[in-house]
């Protein structure tokens, strides 16, 4: 008798607590600026911008948290590889 309470009572926990969860995750949409303003070209040299797209430790954002689409991340992955081997932007920080 004492496992099949605890187990009815698991259960409704389990449902309240994924109620509590979805109320709570809804998050605004993340857009392609590039697509927004029809930038066509992102260019290497434009380091300013690329920076933005890399942390302190010069990691490339991924598009889930950058928020650009996968056409414009290969882009600015190709930029931003591009200005590193010029010496714009350091492979890693001190």
């Amino acid at each position: 008798m004492r496992g099949s309470e605890s187990r009815g009572r698991g259960g409704q926990d389990r449902g309240r607590k994924k109620q509590f969860k979805k109320k709570f995750l809804f998050r605004k949409k993340k857009f392609c600026k590039f697509c927004d303003e029809k930038i066509a070209f992102i260019d290497y040299k434009d380091v300013r911008l690329l920076q933005g797209f890399t942390p302190e430790r010069s990691k490339i954002f991924p598009r889930r948290i950058s928020g650009t689409c996968s056409k414009h991340q290969r882009k600015i992955m190709q930029a931003i590889k591009r200005a590193r081997v010029l010496a714009l932007i350091p492979f890693t920080s001190d």
